[in-house]
This record gives C-alpha cells, sequence and structure tokens, in this order.
C-alpha cells in the first residue's frame, strides 16, 4: 500500500527539480539575450538553453496539469491564469509607461508581453486538453503535432495572442500529461545517466564552435514559416526536425535533474512567483545600462551566478507569502459549488 505513495512522491519531486532547473535557464537566457551579438559565448549558451527548457518546461507543465484539468478545480485554474495573465500585462505596461518611458506604448491584451505569452499559451494548452479528453491519447499527440506544423504556414502574425508558441509547443504539453509519468519511470541510471549528461555538455561545445547554423526564430517558436525566411510548401519538414532537436536536447539535458527531495524540490514548489516576477528585474536591468559596462566574455559566468541568485531569492517563502494575494488570488467569492457553498481555489502550481 506503501510502495505506489513512495513512487509517486519521488516522481513529483524529479518533476519540481527539474522545475526550478528549468526556471533558471529562463533568467540565464533572459539575462545573456543582450549581449548574444557582442559575445561568441553568451550567444552559444543561450542558443543551447534554447534547444531544452521551453520544450521542457511545457512537458512539466503538462505533467502537473493531470492533477487540476478536470471538473470545478480545472475551471478555476483557468480562472487564476486568465487573471493573472490580465493583470501582468497591466502592470508591465504601465512599468513601461511610468519608468522606461517606452515610445508608442500602448496597453494591449492581444500581444503578449515578452515573457507572458507562457501564461496565455497555457490557457489554450488546457482548454485544448479539456476539450480531447475523450480522445486516446495516441491521437491527440498525433493532431498536435500536426497543428504544430501547420500553424507555420498561416498568413498571420505569429505573435498575436500567442498563437504560433500555443500550437508550436502544443505536443509537449501533451506528451506532459499523457506520457509525463511513464517517461520518467524509463530514465536511464548509472553509466546511461552519465553518457548522456556527457552528450548534452557535448552539444554545448558543439554549438560553441559555430557549428549550429539555426535561425534562433526556430526555437522560440514565435515565428510563422515565411517570417523565418522559408516560403517553401515543405518547410513544414524542418519543424519536425526542430522538433526532433528538442527532444533530444531535452532527453540528455534530463541526465542532469536529481531524483531525491531536496531543498531544490521545495524551490521547484515556487517557480511561478520567480517566472511572474523576473522580468522586472531584467528590464530594470537593461534600463539601468548595466550590460553598457559588460565588455568581457568573462561576465558570462557572473550573468549566469545572478540568475540562480535571483531564482533562488523569488522562490523564497516570504517572496510567495508577500505577493500570493497578487499571483495567486483567492477566487472562491465568485465559484458556487452545487449546494450553494463557497469552492476553494485551485493553484495551476501546486
Amino acid at each position: 500500500m506503501t510502495k505506489p505513495a513512495i513512487i509517486h512522491e519521488d516522481q513529483d519531486s524529479f518533476f519540481y527539480n527539474l522545475r526550478f532547473m528549468l526556471i533558471v535557464c529562463v533568467l540565464a537566457g533572459n539575462a545573456l539575450e543582450p549581449i548574444i551579438t557582442r559575445f561568441a559565448g553568451a550567444e552559444a549558451l543561450f542558443l543551447w538553453i534554447y534547444t531544452f527548457h521551453m520544450p521542457l518546461f511545457v512537458w512539466v507543465t503538462g505533467y502537473f496539469a493531470r492533477h487540476t484539468l478536470k471538473g470545478a478545480s480545472g475551471r478555476n485554474v483557468l480562472i487564476q491564469i486568465a487573471l493573472q495573465y490580465l493583470l501582468f500585462q497591466s502592470l508591465y505596461a504601465i512599468m513601461d509607461f511610468t519608468v522606461f518611458h517606452t515610445p508608442h506604448m500602448r496597453l494591449s491584451f492581444f500581444a503578449p508581453y515578452l515573457l507572458l505569452w507562457f501564461l496565455a499559451s497555457h490557457f489554450c494548452w488546457r482548454l485544448l486538453l479539456r476539450l480531447t479528453l475523450s480522445w486516446k491519447p495516441l491521437y491527440r499527440l498525433l493532431v498536435a503535432v500536426m497543428l504544430g506544423v501547420c500553424a507555420g504556414y498561416l498568413p498571420m502574425d505569429g505573435f498575436w495572442l500567442s498563437f504560433s508558441r500555443t500550437f508550436v509547443f502544443l505536443p509537449f504539453f501533451v506528451i506532459g500529461y499523457d506520457y509525463g509519468a511513464s517517461i520518467r519511470s524509463r530514465l536511464r541510471s548509472g553509466w546511461g545517466r552519465r553518457i548522456a549528461a556527457t552528450l548534452s555538455a557535448a552539444l554545448l561545445g558543439w554549438i560553441g564552435l559555430g557549428a549550429f547554423n539555426i535561425s534562433p526564430g526556430w526555437l522560440l517558436g514565435s515565428m510563422t514559416y515565411a517570417e523565418l525566411g522559408h516560403h517553401e510548401w515543405f518547410a513544414g519538414i524542418y519543424r519536425l526536425g526542430i522538433y526532433a532537436l528538442e527532444i533530444g536536447s531535452g532527453a540528455l539535458f534530463l541526465a542532469w535533474v536529481p531524483s531525491l527531495t531536496s531543498r531544490l524540490t521545495d524551490l521547484g514548489r515556487r517557480t511561478l512567483y520567480v517566472f511572474l516576477l523576473h522580468g522586472f528585474l531584467v528590464r530594470l536591468a537593461v534600463w539601468s545600462g548595466v550590460y553598457n559596462y559588460i565588455e568581457t566574455s568573462l561576465y558570462i559566468p557572473v550573468i549566469v551566478s545572478i540568475a540562480l541568485l535571483f531564482a533562488i531569492t523569488l522562490a523564497h517563502p516570504a517572496v510567495r507569502h508577500a505577493f500570493r494575494p497578487l499571483i495567486e488570488p483567492d477566487i472562491s467569492r465568485v465559484h458556487f459549488n452545487r449546494q450553494g457553498g463557497l469552492k476553494r481555489p485551485a493553484s495551476w502550481f501546486r
């Protein structure tokens, strides 16, 4: 009776550990982006991160969606995501207008502000899965891949409501939801894990040598094929190739992730706060002009270390206590059960 519970706990610990490592990659990638055109090392690290971090982040999100997708809890999560999007889209716009004095600034809820595309896409991923719960997992995955490939052909701006990213990364959400647990159970240990970790590091070295000749736009997933300069009828094949690269790089990176419950696991439970708040810090850093003083690639490890420090700080329980009313508001007042009683809200990051 106790063995399944132990396995489930270890499995969730692995995903929490992975989630915090990925949010550190998100911070590091965003912090490195202002200097990738100046230093080859920063560009290599940036591209390496983008070969796996967002597909895996979506995969992890799909895995945890298993707990809060259906019924009233699923509806509450959708409401919370919508509120988070509306609130932080407004806050970032206000910051641009009042602090950074961004020219021609106007608030639009149809063009997600930087990292907020993930909220818009997450909302859509959950809706799409709720609509296809009666399907067999394999059919759901095949349709998701087909949509991800076909989205690049549409003659529209891929940034609009995160349309392109929603469909490009949809297969990873489906894989996380339907196959996340089984994939985790099949991960190797011992020599297999060491080899995978070595190959992951080798991929970084290969990119650093300049052998990676792929536009970052393919990894961002936010652009159509035409926007990427490919008007060929077979451009969708390139998307399948990118999927193969992301799956391979992501699988190799998993070798770095510990399985045991630890301090890392605890930090992984509060990555929502890191995700939503770190954009303010990155924007302030760029606005302050601190990047103008970075004149050598020796600062790259410093930037990554600061990103790690910010992630640990923003995942601290004190930050959650201070910002929880803003980030995870109690929506029980607007929801009632069939007996007329109030419902408790469900957090999409448990």
